[in-house]
């Protein structure tokens, strides 16, 4: 009674079944790895932000690639603002979802060397080709704390560079372009200061990465392994559904030929 799985209709839902199973697994393993990678991250941020701050120049160097183990580490930075050469960074959004920019100032460290600080988010000015305005920083010798992060890429970030923008204006913090628009040396990577907290909350101090959730991915890993241990269920469902409803038609057929009359003899 099974003979209609070898006809062509029943031989590509078998196919198709075939197909989705392993897919279905693949994509639950995808998921997998998403869920490891955001605990681990997760782990990294919460060790590294809770580590004690360390000099910054201790942990980079000018053209040094700020590593992953160092991502979000406390640091400490001591020196002057070159609020001369002070730029602001595109298309940042605050922590209500708000456009505007990032102020991005060259440190000149106590004992030379030069590093690039976030100071913050600021509002864009009305006219884009125009420098908003931006709180004028500290006067003098002082101490900033924030976090290391790596040099912005259009590769890592999906920000496209875009080279004609107006006079202090940039897309990416890098400091390999800071270091060619300064004529000297940055310090690789940056610091997304922490403190100390600006008069007035501005600029607004950007937010410690989340270090808790971690996200859906393991309950799709769940779904889609569900998925996959359900299609050769359903396969097999409707099969024997396929199989009781052509042994009712046959049925049918056969109480059909018996109730009819027999021909008279002659």
């Amino acid at each position: 009674m099974y003979r209609f799985l070898l006809t062509r209709q029943w031989l590509i839902l078998a196919l198709i079944a075939l197909v989705m199973i392993p897919t279905m697994v693949e994509l639950g393993f995808w998921q997998l790895h998403r869920h490891e990678h955001k605990v681990a991250q997760n782990a990294l941020i919460s060790h590294n932000l809770k580590a004690k701050p360390v000099p910054v120049a201790g942990l980079t160097s000018p053209g040094h690639v700020v590593p992953r183990a160092d991502y979000w580490r406390a640091v400490t930075a001591t020196g002057t603002y070159d609020e001369k050469h002070e730029v602001v960074v595109r298309r940042r959004t605050a922590t209500d979802g708000s456009i505007g920019v990032h102020v991005l100032i060259p440190f000149d460290l106590k004992g030379g060397g030069t590093v690039m600080i976030n100071r913050g988010w600021v509002p864009s000015a009305a006219d884009q080709h125009a420098f908003p305005d931006v709180p004028a920083v500290p006067k003098g010798e002082v101490t900033v704390t924030g976090r290391l992060k790596a040099d912005e890429t259009t590769s890592a970030s999906g920000i496209k560079d875009i080279s004609d923008l107006p006079d202090r204006q940039v897309m990416l913090i890098n400091s390999a372009q800071q270091a060619k628009l300064l004529s000297r040396p940055v310090l690789g990577g940056y610091i997304e200061q922490t403190g100390p907290e600006p008069k007035g909350d501005s600029p607004e101090l950007i937010e410690a990465p989340d270090d808790s959730s971690i996200g859906p991915h393991m309950a799709y890993a769940v779904q889609w392994w569900l998925f996959a241990a359900g299609v050769p269920v359903g396969y097999v469902v409707l099969a024997r559904r396929e199989k009781r409803d052509r042994v009712a038609a046959a049925e049918a057929v056969a109480q059909a030929d018996a109730a009819e009359p027999e021909p008279a003899k002659a």
